[in-house]
């Protein structure tokens, strides 16, 4: 049975897409910013305007409760402007459990999510004077690879890999443009609005990037990019997803930065069979009618067994079993969608 888990602006919402049931919320009220999984627990990122950022764990889905130190800056690391607004993402590792989080840091637990320590090498690299937000915010909003490499994205920072388990990071974005700079200013190190992210598991040589500039494959761990757009009716977009088992790679076009809503109202997920030489439309099942709603970065996931969801910003849930042939919009409308995980 697989659960799909829903974190919206107003609370997380779990569906069953087998019978279409839609369990009572969880968190009313609360934003759920990330969803995930340590090593024996179901976590939620939760943040309210007036109670902060939280993490919410269960084992069973039905009784949650709050751990008692989330990830947190103190005064000497907070300096006069750093703060923890958000979780992003969590991602786990055989030894660890690691959360990103704006204002863009990384944080590591090594107890189930009980306690979390910054992970100063990203934190405080030499660039972070340079780093500026997106329109989401200063945001590490992905997390990839094992306890050796590792590789973390922030908006609108760019993407760094760690070759040492999280001791030091490097940006890694050669080949992908410096949005706004003229082609005769040097390429800085950072400053790359990268929007989404996917790794090969079985090949660590080979990402997946949708940045802000278009889209983008590496093919050495990230450290140069070249551009893979063939097919796509627009290079821009947040979703950048990968079915492990297949190896097929799952996007959402938007028409622009300008205009953010699916070109000429057509709601489509595009798919790629052929690590990104080439995109097409992603099976069947897709609206008629003009649809004007995006999937948001952390609004999407795969289980790695032909399984995806996502979420829209209009609180839709659309759902494939068969790695993406067929698709269809699960009964039931939520508040704007932020995060997606399956369960």
């Amino acid at each position: 049975m697989t659960t799909i888990a829903v974190g919206t602006e107003k609370g997380a919402f779990l569906l069953d897409p087998d019978t279409d049931h839609v369990a009572d919320p969880v968190f009313p009220g609360w934003r759920v910013t990330a969803l995930g999984r340590s090593g024996s627990h179901h976590l939620a990122a939760v943040a309210s305007n007036w109670f902060g950022v939280g993490i919410q764990r269960s084992t069973d889905l039905e009784s949650w409760e709050p751990i008692e130190a989330p990830p947190t800056w103190d005064d000497e690391e907070a300096g006069a402007d750093r703060e923890v607004r958000a979780i992003w993402t969590f991602h786990r590792t055989q030894r660890a459990l690691w959360a990103g989080v704006e204002d863009a840091g990384l944080f590591r637990s090594i107890d189930d999510g009980v306690t979390w320590a910054p992970v100063t090498g990203f934190n405080d690299h030499p660039t972070r004077p340079q780093w500026g937000p997106g329109l989401g915010g200063l945001c590490a909003h992905r997390v990839l690879g094992d306890d050796d490499r590792l590789w973390v994205a922030a908006s609108a920072v760019g993407v760094f890999r760690s070759d040492d388990g999280g001791a030091t990071f490097a940006p890694c974005n050669d080949g992908v443009p410096a949005v706004g700079l003229p082609d005769d200013v040097p390429r800085p190190e950072v400053g790359y609005c990268v929007h989404g992210l996917a790794l090969d598991p079985g090949d660590h040589s080979r990402l997946w990037r949708q940045d802000h500039a278009g889209m983008f494959r590496s093919t050495d761990g990230g450290a140069t990019w070249e551009r893979n757009e063939d097919g796509l009716p627009a290079a821009f977009g947040f979703v950048m997803v990968r079915d492990d088992a297949s190896g097929r790679l799952f996007t959402q076009p938007l028409h622009s930065d300008a205009q953010r809503l699916p070109v000429d109202g057509r709601f489509r997920v595009h798919c790629s069979d052929d690590e990104g030489d080439s995109w097409q439309v992603s099976g069947t099942g897709w609206p008629t009618a003009p649809t004007y709603t995006q999937v948001l970065r952390g609004a999407v996931a795969a289980d790695g067994g032909g399984r995806v969801a996502m979420g829209t910003t209009a609180g839709t849930v659309w759902w494939t079993q068969d790695t993406g042939h067929s698709w269809r919009e699960l009964p039931v409308v939520l508040p704007r969608i932020t995060s997606v995980a399956l369960w």
